[in-house]
C-alpha cells in the first residue's frame, strides 16, 4: 500500500510543481528575466505553494517508511 500511496503522492507533487507560475519563458529557467525573484505570494499562489511543501514532506516521509520498513 505504501509505494501506491507514494506513487499517488509523487504526481501530486509534479501537478504543483508544473502550476506554479514563474517569470516567462526560458529565461526564467537559468536566472534571467528581470524582476524580482522574491516577492510575497498571495491568495492562491500562496495555497498552491504551501500544499507543494506538505506533499514533499509527505513524500519524503514514505521514502523514509519504505526505507526502513522493507
Amino acid at each position: 500500500m505504501r509505494p501506491i500511496l507514494q506513487i499517488i503522492i509523487s504526481l501530486i507533487v509534479i501537478g504543483l510543481v508544473l502550476i506554479q507560475e514563474r517569470a516567462g519563458g526560458m529565461s526564467g529557467i537559468f536566472g534571467g528575466g528581470g524582476g524580482t525573484p522574491y516577492y510575497a505570494r498571495r491568495g492562491v499562489e500562496k495555497g498552491i505553494f504551501y500544499a507543494t511543501i506538505v506533499a514533499v514532506a509527505l513524500f519524503a516521509l514514505l521514502a523514509l517508511l519504505n526505507l526502513f520498513l522493507a
